[in-house]
């Protein structure tokens, strides 16, 4: 089964899988949501542990030829995970999710973890190969310079932490970059948000202009809101010269309250 560049394959090597099943740590009782088997590395290795592995790869062909391998605990099914119907995924709850995400598309992806977090429940944690810049960018912290709308999202909804550092050697074909294995903890938000659309769209806004003060960078926002940057600065608390990316989730939280109809400074 030869990598296909069109789908950014990189296959696992059967050492660095068994580490990651390891880092997985799998039960019996455990349903999985694997993204991308591939030729079956992580699948072959997690099925015998497991209840139940959801298998969704893109590759046709790919799929037809690990099919005959597969033990009747893992269901494949073939379509794009960025079009793929959640409410499929129901059946299957609780679910976890294990993948190596290709590297052109592992942010899309991960925003869909997170849309089927948030409207099916039931997504337990997810164990994902990603480039190591992409990985950065998950566990920053405000005021880095890997810190923006991932960072925001993803620690809004789930506790990241980074499990294992691979080599470019630890796939083939050998990548260019080095990879990073990070998990995520799904969990209620941490803070308060009273109309988490209205957060997102503040955030987005936000950091297209991130190395400008927070007085320009919300500008565009709070005028589709019909309010006033330094208005809803002021009632947050927060010092209208900062810039986007210095403030953490709290600080954030207050300023989309801000935009609440009531709450305007």
């Amino acid at each position: 089964m030869r990598a296909r560049k069109k789908f950014g394959q990189h296959f696992l090597e059967a050492a660095w899988a068994d580490k990651l099943i390891a880092a997985i740590k799998p039960q019996s009782t455990d349903r999985f949501l694997e993204i991308g088997p591939g030729p079956g590395a992580l699948t072959l290795r997690l099925a015998p542990l497991v209840e139940h592995v959801l298998a969704i790869e893109v590759d046709a062909a790919m799929l037809a030829a690990l099919a005959p391998r597969m033990p009747s605990t893992v269901t494949l099914v073939q379509a794009d995970v960025l079009e793929f119907d959640l409410e499929r995924l129901r059946p299957y709850l609780p679910l976890r999710v294990a993948g190596n995400l290709p590297y052109n598309i592992s942010s899309p992806i991960l925003f869909r973890l997170l849309e089927a977090h948030r409207t099916l429940g039931g997504l337990m944690d997810a164990t994902l190969m990603v480039q190591r810049e992409v990985a950065d960018r998950l566990v920053a912290a405000p005021g880095t310079k890997d810190y923006g709308v991932l960072s925001i999202f993803l620690q809004l909804h789930a506790d990241v932490r980074r499990v294992l550092a691979l080599p470019p050697g630890a796939f083939r074909p050998v990548p260019r970059v080095h990879s990073a294995v990070v998990c995520l903890r799904f969990r209620p938000p941490t803070v308060a948000l009273g109309d988490e659309a209205a957060f997102t769209a503040m955030v987005r806004s936000m950091f297209t202009q991130r190395r400008k003060t927070l007085a320009n960078a919300l500008r565009p926002f709070a005028e589709s809101r019909h309010g006033r940057a330094t208005d809803a600065l002021n009632a947050a608390g927060i010092d209208p010269t900062r810039r986007p990316e210095t403030l953490s989730l709290p600080e954030l939280a207050r300023l989309a309250a801000a935009f609440v109809p009531g709450r305007e400074g």
